[in-house]
């Protein structure tokens, strides 16, 4: 029912806050402890957000040919199994929270409000792709928080980057519905604008996330090792769009699981030996 190389989209963003919340702001590693607990705060989330998704829009999944296979409308699994596994997700992010520190506690009520809100929005507003960017923002941000037990400027940087992209992402996946959402009167961007010009909008928000990543060069006091991470995901953003557009979207789903999924990696992995190599 859920797909792990979606977690991989976030999971390295959330080590990325973590590693760089502890460098920015105590000059450290972070500890066993922070780095454990942050690991179950995001299988919590990512967990407990999908299967929600997967409930809310079990209807819309069942009439939709392309996700009419997946595992609630296919009666693979029941809805009663996966509304236990999702508060068996919820609980383990509530635990992972309260084993960080005050702030992290305090901002649960905000992360899970957007992580239900998010699989609602398809059905007022094109603005959902957005929301979803939000809802994975909180990934660096929270890895950051875990850290520091603060959110400053840069982690706020982070968090905007990181839902740029991934509302960027998000706009190419939604093309594949484009027919059914305007059928079934759902919400997004390429519902509302085309093809064409969602392509572009796309473009627009992962310009402003490249952007994003090369300010976190200055702002977070990194070095060449990032900077190269850095393009190489700006490589990667170019190719993601280049093997797409409106007369060929047959590698979307390249575009979507394997740059994306890549992308996020290769950003952690440089800001990591970015930070080993300087700092030790």
């Amino acid at each position: 029912m859920i797909k792990f190389e979606h977690t991989l989209f976030a999971l390295p963003f959330a080590y990325m806050g973590l590693i760089l919340g502890n460098f920015y702001v105590e000059g450290t590693w972070p500890s066993f402890h922070e780095f454990i607990w942050t690991t179950v705060a995001m299988v919590g989330a990512r967990s407990a957000a999908m299967s929600l998704n997967r409930v809310i829009d079990r209807v819309i999944d069942g009439k939709n040919p392309r996700t009419a296979k997946r595992a609630i409308p296919a009666g693979l699994i029941s809805v009663a199994e996966v509304w236990l596994f999702i508060i068996v997700s919820f609980l383990l992010l509530f635990i992972a929270a309260f084993q960080l520190n005050l702030l992290a506690v305090k901002l649960l009520p905000l992360a899970v409000f957007v992580l239900v809100f998010y699989s609602y929005t398809k059905r007022f507003t094109w603005l959902s792709h957005l929301v979803l960017g939000v809802a994975l923002g909180f990934a660096p941000l929270g890895g950051w928080i875990a850290a520091t037990g603060r959110a400053d400027g840069v982690a706020l940087l982070l968090f905007a980057t990181v839902a740029l992209w991934t509302a960027g992402f998000d706009i190419i996946y939604a093309t594949q519905d484009l027919d059914f959402d305007r059928k079934e009167g759902l919400y997004s961007i390429p519902a509302r604008f085309g093809l064409l010009p969602s392509l572009w909008i796309s473009r627009f928000f992962h310009f402003l996330s490249a952007v994003g990543f090369i300010l976190i060069l200055f702002f977070a006091h990194l070095h060449w090792l990032y900077g190269l991470g850095v393009l190489v995901a700006i490589l990667l953003l170019i190719y993601e769009h280049a093997i797409i557009s409106p007369y060929d979207m047959s590698r979307t789903n390249t575009a979507f699981f394997t740059m994306n999924g890549t992308l996020s990696t290769v950003v952690f992995l440089f800001t990591t030996l970015d930070l080993w190599l300087w700092f030790g």
